[in-house]
């Protein structure tokens, strides 16, 4: 027996990274999980991973038409929503003085506007009792340079888990916050410009982390099917740090 079996689950940003471990685990624990994200190849890829317990619709959460088509999907399955992880979010090292519209306009528009209609989109969906955990990051506490947009996108996500749970607790609808620190995805890989900067950016981060590396995505999982699970009912409006201790020692 699974944490959630018989349940449905959302997981944005689904293909690679922590959104990828999240919906594995989800599907081990019972769940039939839908995966969103912009590029076919690696949806059609993870769904190989995740197996038959895996439906994959492609769309970008910023667009809402795509997360229209994203929510027939799932509706037309009949069952419901139980589970929804939003995870999708893009980040940049850009300096103040450096910062652009598109830049603004492209984290604001993925990490909030569409975190927002992601989830203001599936209330019609969501069953009673369900979860709701957004995707958090340790850099919405501290002043690290280069990722000031990208912090305030994710202190906007801690303030929308506060309220929401707040707004759904009359249908027992829980929402939470996930906080992980540095993690080794494709996404960290990526702020840099090359394998080896990739590296190096990797262990330079990993000398910060009390538990002395970095984070594995199944980590990160491991913790978002708890807070999916009836293991954290009692739980909501939290943000549950997933760090190695990064910002609590």
């Amino acid at each position: 027996m699974g944490l959630l079996d018989g349940k449905t689950a959302l997981v944005t940003g689904g293909a690679t990274g922590i959104g990828l471990a999240s919906a594995v685990r989800l599907a081990a624990e019972g769940a039939h999980v839908f995966i969103t994200g912009r590029r076919k190849i690696e949806l059609d890829a993870a769904v190989e991973v995740i197996g038959s317990a895996a439906t994959a619709v492609i769309g970008d959460i910023s667009n809402l038409a795509d997360l229209d088509v994203l929510y027939d999907a799932i509706r037309s399955r009949g069952r419901g929503l139980d589970v929804l992880f939003a995870n999708a979010a893009v980040a940049e090292f850009v300096t103040l003085e450096h910062v652009s519209e598109e830049h603004f306009d492209t984290l604001f528009g993925i990490n909030v506007r569409g975190t927002l209609f992601t989830v203001q989109k599936a209330l019609p969906l969501l069953n009673d009792g369900a979860s709701v955990i957004l995707n958090g990051s340790t850099n919405m506490d501290v002043g690290a340079e280069a990722f000031g947009v990208y912090a305030a996108t994710k202190a906007a996500s801690r303030s929308f888990s506060r309220t929401w749970a707040n707004e759904l607790k009359g249908r027992g609808i829980r929402v939470n916050t996930i906080t992980p620190g540095p993690t080794d995805t494709p996404g960290l890989s990526g702020l840099a410009p090359d394998a080896d900067a990739a590296a190096g950016l990797k262990q330079q981060l990993a000398t910060h982390v009390p538990l002395g590396r970095l984070g594995r995505p199944e980590e990160i999982a491991a913790a978002v099917a708890f807070l999916a699970s009836e293991q954290s009912s009692f739980i909501t409006g939290s943000s549950l740090y997933v760090d190695g201790g990064l910002n609590q020692i």
